[in-house]
């Protein structure tokens, strides 16, 4: 019998379309404290790199800032990403078809965002049935993309073994993440005339070709006689 089989999704930028708005936001709270910032900035060299690490970042760059103007600052920028998020987020095209199509199999979010953040973009793109509490947040876990360990949390949790688990992301952090972690990976690449896909990766460049790319490496799989309990 196949062995069994999960699909660990990242959120921002592969299941919601929430990197504009949360580059917008970046730029505005980021300069507002003296980090020069601009949106393409994250769309380019930062995308999906956790807010921290963005921040110590720019302070090397640019200069230290007080750490309660950063506290106050963040804690802005995330009540005005939250409002934006419910008021104006929607789906990567092909979202949708491409989940209905892939009901059958376990799967999970795991994201370096905050768990509300999660919820958030989730309750209001209508996904919140499809994963439930299958929900993996670096600040839960208290680890990172690109490190390794949130997606390993995440299958252990979900009771599967790395190499039997397929991550799908969007971001580069995502994708070296769940290649170090020793699964097999699915760049969704919309602009692979600007981005290479990692060694080790396949490429798709939109959600509408998920479901046979799934298919395809699932038939790739050696069958082998197990039991997996969930």
């Amino acid at each position: 019998m196949p062995r069994p089989l999960g699909l660990l999704f990242d959120c921002d930028g592969t299941l919601v379309d929430s990197e504009p708005l949360l580059a917008e936001e970046m730029a505005v709270g980021l300069n507002a404290v003296g980090l020069p910032f601009a949106v393409e900035d994250y769309l380019g060299e930062f995308r999906g790199v956790r807010f921290r690490r963005i921040v110590a970042e720019l302070q090397r760059r640019y200069g230290e800032v007080d750490p309660q103007q950063l506290e106050i600052m963040e804690t802005a920028m995330r009540a005005n990403l939250a409002r934006r998020l419910e008021q104006e987020l929607i789906l990567i095209p092909g979202v949708p078809e491409a989940l209905a199509a892939l009901a059958h199999i376990p799967n999970a979010v795991v994201s370096n965002g905050p768990e509300t953040k999660i919820r958030a973009a989730l309750k209001a793109t209508g996904l919140s049935d499809y994963f439930g509490e299958r929900l993996f947040s670096g600040y839960t876990a208290n680890c990172w993309k690109p490190e390794p360990c949130l997606h390993l949390h995440a299958a252990s949790i979900m009771g599967f073994a790395a190499h039997d688990c397929i991550a799908i992301d969007d971001a580069l952090v995502g994708v070296q993440a769940a290649l170090d972690a020793g699964m097999t990976v699915i760049h969704l690449n919309r602009h692979p005339d600007v981005e290479a896909t990692p060694q080790g990766a396949v490429m798709i460049d939109n959600m509408y070709q998920l479901p046979a790319m799934v298919a395809r490496l699932v038939q790739e799989r050696p069958l082998v006689s197990l039991t997996h309990a969930r």
